[in-house]
């Protein structure tokens, strides 16, 4: 199996891990931050909607660059839960067809990754003039690390979940 079907498989059991979570919860859990300085399931699940699309709609598929990643985390009930799936599964639809399409051979190409000038210089704590900011990474590479970053932060979304739910059912269908 190619490593775009095993990452796109992946994301996809991670993206219904997320909208069980989602659905256990009101509107209220959704945004709640357990202390101020932590996200909330809806700030991590517009943070994942945007890293996906960052990388695979606009980094492969070469669409346009719309994301301004400090904005996920400033969110404060932005969206209520049918509308955060809504846009997971939007994004999902787009990247689905672009993984789907890659090669083989497509997986050794390199891709340019954009930034804000903004979130660019939060994130690497430096200042510059610069209007755009951007990396080159393989797509085989990139593939593993947004696959690995939408599980690290779903398995977040899980246990908050847990933390602030009253379900006792199991969400990822196996017991821990």
């Amino acid at each position: 199996m190619k490593l775009n079907t095993v990452v796109l498989n992946e994301m996809n059991k991670q993206l219904s891990r997320i909208e069980a979570c989602i659905n256990l919860l009101s509107e209220a859990q959704i945004w709640y931050k357990l202390k101020p300085t932590m996200n909330s399931i809806g700030n991590l699940c517009l943070h994942l909607a945007g890293n996906e699309y960052q990388h695979f709609v606009s980094g492969i598929g070469n669409l346009p660059f719309q994301r301004t990643r400090s904005r996920e985390f400033l969110e404060n009930n932005g969206m209520n839960g049918r509308d955060l799936l809504q846009l997971l599964h939007d994004v999902r639809r787009q990247s689905s067809g672009i993984l789907e399409g890659l090669k083989e051979t497509d997986l050794q190409k390199s891709v340019t990754i954009h930034y804000s000038i903004e979130d660019w210089n939060k994130m690497l704590v430096r200042s510059t003039l610069e209007t755009e900011a951007h990396y080159s990474k393989d797509i085989e590479i990139m593939l593993v690390q947004v696959c690995e970053h939408y599980s690290y932060h779903t398995g977040q979304i899980v246990l908050l979940t847990k933390w602030i739910s009253e379900s006792q059912n199991s969400i990822t269908g196996t017991f821990h």
